[in-house]
């Protein structure tokens, strides 16, 4: 029995120096994003590493149950070095692999703000220059790769410390049974802390239990580790019915039916311009009211453009990657826990802008400026029924390429405006920007022209704007451009600088612009506005006749629905209505907020004097009615 306590103790030990390892890298996780986890004191910040033992716990039994399923044989040749070898190569090669991704998410967390889960290779599995991007992923982070080889030596180190003391077992009743026994009581113990506990209260524990446990939403995600988040992710379908309030309310609360204004008869040219990475922390004009202390803007175009424009100064974006963003822009179709295209139930018609421009006989086209296929839009663009779509390969110059994900913003812009030029009218373009994406590099003619600014990315937000400017300078010479609705907003934000938008809520903070040459478009709205709202206030705005489906509001219209606005961050829904940011679960609510406390720093859930009851029914039939309508394939 000696023995088995003695493997049993060795076994203790091996997954304890685990522990020492999680901590390091959760230590460094804050190290790199600390400006957005927002940890007040070093009591607070222990705390937090005491709860995120529990995911921890969870993570590390998960990356070795083999490892101890086999510990808890007694094999006869179990403490020889050969044998011990064999064990060691197990441990790590399950342990630092799952491992190896929480370094990956120091850097993705910068451009997410949500842990790393299994959406990533979804999004991954659409680009074509893989091997470009993950070279530049190790010459831009190498630092990265030197901290993950500095805790692999040392964790080799500790682990060959704890030896084993050569033995045989007696294979008899009592060691037998004594074995069985013990392996039994450890397995259950194992379970347990698989599941985060036991009984149905604590039932196997997700990433939105992290929420439990902190007062503040992005805690959350320093609770959490990022192999714990891609285990509970795994080959889960996150759409599913749900009965939170009765059909008919949900007519009369959302109205996603709706019948706009069809007194318009003019059929303008449309270009919508989705620009990459473009938070609205960068542009002047969208922050001329906020007082935020030495404020600097890098986009004197827009700025300009902006005084000539119809802007929403108090918009978001409802998701946090560029293709969850495309189709929340074109379709009114948001992206919860996973992008809608990555979903099983992307492959159905959707009414979009483009089946309506389609069906009014425009010319619709898409532009990236990407390898084709790149972020899965092409894919995207089949879905929706485009006409044409223009990338790289379309563009046919490989000397404009930036080396990582494609043509320079200026040139493809350009080339956009030329092909517009040879289009039948009216026509619907729409093109997604590329150069303001990480590595934020400019071309070498514009190198030192732009202000570097805080970040990285201040100076090409800069190049991208210039390119826009020149894009406008062209067209406007062009007969097509003065009956053309631009509509220009971005697909998510990217770096933060002010603390004005690093505040959670912020985090999604993007512009939404309308300019028509005509001037008939003007002023600024500081009302909650959404990338769900641009489908229907197009369609608003050319005087589409017929009802359309759609959970935004036109932005033309005051009777079109109330202000609202929703996204998802990691494990949780936020909403957005009136007075309040609702932050809901799935199943309940967890957290109601002033919805001027953009921090979100204090749940007034338990005042009672709160009534947020019409926003709470309001969140669930948005959710009841947009995954009955995805899985029932009732889009169009």
């Amino acid at each position: 029995m000696y023995n088995r306590l003695q493997s049993y103790k060795t076994l203790f030990l091996r997954l304890s120096i685990a522990y020492i390892f999680y901590f390091f890298a959760r230590v460094l996780f804050y190290f790199y994003n600390s400006n957005m986890i927002l940890i007040d004191s070093f009591q607070e910040f222990i705390y937090l590493c005491f709860v995120g033992l529990t995911f921890d716990t969870s993570a590390i039994l998960y990356s070795n149950v083999l490892f101890i399923l086999i510990s808890l044989i007694p094999f006869k040749n179990y403490s020889t070095d050969k044998f011990q070898k064999r064990m060691m190569i197990l441990y790590f090669s399950t342990n630092l692999i799952t491992y190896s991704t929480n370094f990956f998410d120091f850097i993705y967390y910068r451009f997410s703000q949500s842990r790393l889960t299994t959406r990533v290779f979804d999004i991954l599995e659409n680009e074509t220059n893989k091997m470009s991007l993950t070279g530049s992923f190790i010459y831009n982070y190498w630092h990265v790769f030197i901290f993950f080889f500095v805790m692999v030596f040392l964790w080799i180190k500790l682990y060959k410390k704890i030896e084993i003391k050569k033995h045989k077992p007696t294979y008899n009743f009592k060691f037998i049974s004594f074995s069985l026994i013990s392996s039994l009581l450890i397995i259950f113990v194992c379970i347990i802390g698989m599941r985060g506990g036991i009984g149905n209260a604590t039932r196997p524990i997700n990433m939105v239990d992290a929420h439990r446990y902190v007062d503040k939403s992005v805690h959350a995600d320093f609770v959490l580790n990022s192999p714990f988040c891609l285990i509970r992710t795994y080959n889960k379908n996150f759409f599913k019915k749900e009965k939170f309030v009765n059909p008919e309310e949900i007519n009369d609360l959302i109205k996603p039916i709706k019948k706009l204004n069809d007194s318009i008869k003019t059929r303008p040219n449309v270009v919508l311009i989705v620009l990459e990475s473009f938070g609205r922390e960068y542009i002047g004009s969208f922050n001329k009211k906020r007082k935020i202390d030495n404020y600097v803007s890098y986009t004197p175009f827009l700025d300009s453009l902006s005084n000539h424009s119809l802007i929403f100064t108090n918009a978001f974006a409802n998701g946090r990657q560029s293709i969850e963003a495309l189709p929340s822009i074109l379709a009114s179709l948001p992206s919860f826990r996973i992008p809608f295209t990555s979903s099983p139930h992307s492959n159905q018609n959707i009414q979009s802008l483009v089946s309506v421009f389609n069906e009014l006989d425009y010319s619709t086209s898409f532009f990236h400026g990407a390898p084709n296929g790149s972020m899965g839009f092409l894919g995207l663009s089949n879905i929706l029924g485009f006409d044409n779509y223009f990338g790289k390969k379309e563009f046919n110059n490989d000397s404009l390429y930036d080396g990582y994900w494609g043509i320079w913003d200026e040139p493809f812009f350009q080339y956009m405006k030329s092909e517009i030029d040879h289009f039948n009218e009216p026509f619907f373009t729409t093109l997604f920007s590329l150069s303001s994406h990480e590595p934020f590099n400019v071309p070498k003619n514009y190198q030192n022209f732009f202000p570097k600014g805080n970040v990285d990315m201040h100076e090409v937000i800069g190049y991208s704007d210039n390119a826009l400017k020149k894009f406008f300078n062209s067209a406007k010479k062009q007969e097509w451009f003065k009956n053309t609705l631009f509509v220009i907003t971005s697909d998510h934000c990217n770096q933060f600088w002010y603390p004005y938008y690093r505040a959670p809520i912020n985090r999604f903070a993007v512009p939404i612009l309308f300019y028509h040459p005509n001037n008939t478009l003007n002023g600024t709205d500081n009302s909650l506005a959404q990338q769900l709202d641009i489908f229907p206030s197009i369609i608003d705005y050319i005087g589409y006749e017929k009802p359309i489906k759609s959970w935004g509001r036109s932005l033309f219209s005051e009777n079109s629905g109330i202000p609202f606005s929703i996204h998802f961050s990691g494990t949780v829904y936020r909403f957005s209505m009136n007075n309040f940011t609702i932050v809901f679960d799935g199943k309940k609510t967890i957290g109601v907020y002033s919805i001027d406390d953009l921090d979100l720093n204090i749940n007034l859930i338990n005042d009672n004097k709160l009534d947020y009851s019409f926003e709470e029914r309001y969140l669930k039939s948005f959710i009841q009615d947009y995954m009955q309508r995805i899985i029932d394939k009732n889009l169009e």
